[in-house]
């Protein structure tokens, strides 16, 4: 048992029994000033760092750290090894006692803070809590689900548009995840909700939307097809990192990805179509805004996604245009045989 938890057991005992100090001590074992605090805090005072442990190495360090710092500036191939850094230890300090291995451990432990403090380094990266206003801003991706379809099993795609406040997500299953079905799936969603987002909606980089990443930044060349779309419905993006960072920046959609995916097609689900895969996937929607599975990531089970001022979507989402964009490609027909000025000899 934890700390917490025998705090939490100490107060719960107090609470409906009555029992004592004297009589909590003996119960749970601690010491009575443990159930004083118990019962003045619901949460154990941290424990008090201990002083840092005096080294043989301090009176060294300063001069470490000053030839790390020069060395940040000086030519790449010129530049101070942990072994030269001993050596001059020895010779220049009249170091004793002292193995190359404390030394070694402190440079590499050393050296990247003196880069971060010196500006050379990229900046440490630290958890910040997202908050969000109802029906503004909103998160998208595409999870894979296998279903057997007409007898055949096949690996399809989940469209997910999740809003970020209350959690409400809108599901589409396709084929595959071409660009059709990127967009019949945001229209498909502007439909269910009533409306636009009026904030970023926040997408990784899949093709569908993304031509080219430009560097570490957030700039990114976008489809044409795409930016049409942004622009007629108003849709401001946000672009994630690649990679696995990216995948932090949207964790409220991974996460329903997979809620939903265990809720709904766990057996894998048998269907004649899509469509009547999508008709069911609509009613498991209505099923989980009514709080009838389990909760989304975030939210708790007494809860359901349409409580509260989420149900105010229609005034807080920007409202869709009259004229509904077409998801469907065009293009021009090509001929499968190329074109040539010989005619055609018979045989």
């Amino acid at each position: 048992m934890t700390k917490a938890e025998t705090f939490a057991a100490i107060r719960r005992d107090s609470r409906l029994s009555g029992m004592g100090v004297r009589a909590l001590s003996r119960k749970y074992g601690v010491h009575r000033r443990t159930v004083r605090d118990a019962l003045r805090s619901a949460w154990p005072t941290p424990r008090k760092k201990p002083p840092p442990r005096r080294s043989r190495l301090d009176p060294f360090k300063p001069f470490i750290d000053q030839v790390l710092r020069e060395d940040l500036r000086a030519p790449v191939k010129q530049r101070h090894t942990k072994r030269r850094i001993f050596d001059r230890l020895v010779a220049e300090r009249e170091m004793e006692g002292i193995s190359y291995d404390v030394v070694c451990a402190y440079v590499s432990w050393r050296a990247p803070q003196i880069r971060q403090e010196e500006g050379f380094g990229p900046p440490r990266e630290v958890p910040i809590d997202q908050t969000h206003k109802p029906g503004v801003e909103a998160e998208v991706d595409f999870g894979d689900v296998y279903v057997d379809l007409a007898g055949e099993r096949r690996k399809c795609q989940l469209f997910v548009f999740r809003l970020s406040y209350s959690g409400k997500a809108v599901h589409r299953v396709s084929l595959s995840c071409t660009q059709e079905a990127f967009l019949e799936g945001h229209l498909h969603a502007f439909r269910v909700l009533g409306g636009v987002p009026t904030g970023k909606v926040r997408y990784d980089n899949l093709t569908s939307a993304v031509k080219q990443v430009l560097g570490l930044n957030r700039a990114r060349i976008e489809n044409e097809r795409w930016l049409a779309f942004r622009s007629h419905y108003s849709l401001d993006t946000f672009y994630c990192r690649p990679g696995l960072e990216g995948a932090h920046e949207k964790g409220g959609v991974e996460g329903e990805v997979g809620r939903f995916r265990r809720n709904h097609l766990v057996p894998v689900p048998r269907v004649a179509s899509i469509r009547e895969l999508n008709d069911l996937i609509e009613q498991w929607d209505l099923q989980d805004d009514q709080g009838g599975s389990e909760p989304a990531p975030g939210r708790s089970p007494s809860t359901t996604r349409w409580s509260g001022p989420c149900c105010g979507r229609s005034r807080m989402n920007r409202s869709r245009p009259a004229e509904c964009f077409n998801p469907g490609s065009t293009g021009e027909p090509r001929s499968v045989f190329a074109p040539t000025d010989t005619p055609c000899r018979p045989r």
